[in-house]
C-alpha cells in the first residue's frame, strides 16, 4: 500500500475513530464514565511519554544530517515554550470539566450564556487546529520510518480519546445537542487527515526538516502529558489510586515500547 494511503488511514485512526470511540464512551451511564475517564488519562500519559522519549526523540537525534544534538534538544525546549504560549491563547484545551477556573461562569445569566457559547466555539476551532498539527506529526513520523508512524498514530489516538470525551462534555455544556456535538466534533477531527496529506507533500520535498518536526512532536507529547494530564492525577492521593495510576502509566509506556520494538 502506498505510504500516502497509510498516512490517511492512521490519521483517520488518530482523528475520526477517536471521536467515534469517545462518543461510544459517552453512551455509558454517567457514573461509569466518571469512573473510567481517569484510567484513560493515566494510560494516555504513559503512551505519550513512551512515544516522546523512546521513539520520537531517538529517531530525531539519529536522523541523517544531524550533527549537533543540542539543536534537536533546543528544538524540544522551544517547542515546550511554544505549546505553553499556545495553551495560554487557547486556554480551554484539555479542560475536562464543565466548570473550571478559566471557564468559571459570570454571575449574570446573559454573560454566562454568552460565555458558554464562546467555549463551544473555541473547543471546535482549537480542536481543529490541534488535530491539524497531529496530522502533520503523524505524517512526519511516517516519512521518517513506517513503524515510527504507527507508534506516533497510536500515541495520538490514546490521548485523543479522553480529550474528545472532555470536548464532547464541553459542547453539551455549551448548549449543543448530542447530534450537533457529534457532527461538529467529527468535522473538526477531519483536519487530522488534511494535516497528514499536506505534510506528506510538503515534508516529502524537505527531508532535512523531519528531525525538527519530530522534536516538536516530542515536545507536544511531553507538554500534554506533563502540563495537562499529570496534574489532574494529583487530585486523588489515596495509595490504592496512586498505584493504579502508576500501573496504567507503565502500561501505556509498555504498549508503546512493545509496538516500537516488535515492529522493528
Amino acid at each position: 500500500m502506498p505510504l500516502l494511503l497509510w498516512i490517511i488511514l492512521f490519521t483517520l485512526l488518530g482523528g475520526v475513530l477517536s471521536v467515534l470511540a469517545a462518543s461510544v464512551f459517552l453512551l455509558l451511564p454517567e457514573r461509569t464514565r466518571t469512573e473510567l475517564l481517569p484510567h484513560f488519562v493515566s494510560f494516555a500519559i504513559g503512551a505519550l511519554l513512551g512515544a516522546a522519549l523512546l521513539a520520537l526523540l531517538p529517531h530525531a537525534l539519529a536522523a541523517p544530517g544531524v550533527e549537533d544534538y543540542h539543536v534537536i534538544t533546543g528544538t524540544v525546549l522551544l517547542g515546550l515554550f511554544a505549546f505553553f504560549l499556545l495553551e495560554k491563547l487557547v486556554i480551554w484545551r484539555h479542560c475536562h470539566h464543565e466548570v473550571c477556573e478559566v471557564h468559571a461562569p459570570d454571575e449574570h445569566h446573559d454573560h454566562e450564556h454568552a460565555q458558554k457559547q464562546a467555549i463551544g466555539t473555541m473547543v471546535l476551532v482549537g480542536d481543529g487546529l490541534h488535530n491539524l498539527v497531529d496530522g502533520v506529526l503523524i505524517a512526519a513520523a511516517f516519512l521518517t520510518d513506517f513503524h515510527l508512524g504507527v507508534v506516533t498514530a497510536l500515541a495520538v489516538a490514546s490521548h485523543e480519546i479522553p480529550q474528545e470525551v472532555g470536548d464532547f462534555a464541553l459542547l453539551l455544556h455549551s448548549g449543543f445537542t448530542r447530534r450537533k456535538a457529534f457532527f461538529y466534533n467529527v468535522l473538526s477531527s477531519l483536519t487530522t487527515v488534511i494535516g497528514g496529506v499536506v505534510a506528506f507533500y510538503a515534508l516529502g520535498e524537505a527531508q532535512q526538516a523531519l528531525p525538527y518536526v519530530l522534536a516538536v512532536a516530542a515536545s507536544s507529547f511531553l507538554y500534554i502529558a506533563v502540563a495537562d494530564l499529570i496534574p489532574g492525577l494529583h487530585k486523588r492521593l489515596e495509595v490504592k489510586v496512586t498505584l493504579q495510576q502508576l500501573l496504567l502509566i507503565a502500561a501505556g509506556v509498555t504498549v508503546i515500547y512493545l509496538a516500537h520494538s516488535t515492529l522493528h
